[in-house]
């Protein structure tokens, strides 16, 4: 069974930088794809990174300069570099992998918290 783990969350100021890390156990398919999605109270889940098969990362615009993802080579762990972060990326951040479509990924993490503050 794919079991996913995010770290890495927790309290930081306004343009202040954090790296979550998404660990992954259990057998997995060939290459399926990594993301990251977030959500904010009262706000719908949001595709805020992707990497897909080719190595292509993608972004959400609210995001775009600010966010990288990246993986370690040869290990089922990946990142999300978050710098000059704002009091609107705080949210619950959750990585998954393999792209049903669209935002939807068969594998979910159970999330940590990020709180930017002001």
């Amino acid at each position: 069974q794919v079991q996913l783990v995010e770290s890495g969350g927790g309290s930081v100021q306004a343009g202040g930088s954090l790296r979550l890390s998404c660990a992954s156990s259990g057998v997995i398919f060939g290459k399926c794809g990594m993301a990251w999605s977030r959500q904010a109270p009262g706000k719908e889940r949001e595709l805020v990174s992707s990497l897909d098969n080719t190595g292509t990362a993608h972004y959400a615009d609210s995001v775009k300069g600010r966010f990288t993802i990246s993986q370690d080579n040869g290990k089922n762990t990946f990142y999300l570099q978050m710098n000059s972060l704002k009091t609107e990326d705080t949210a619950v951040y959750y990585c998954g992998r393999c792209r049903m479509g669209g935002g939807a990924y068969k594998y979910w993490g159970q999330g940590t918290q990020v709180t930017v503050s002001s």
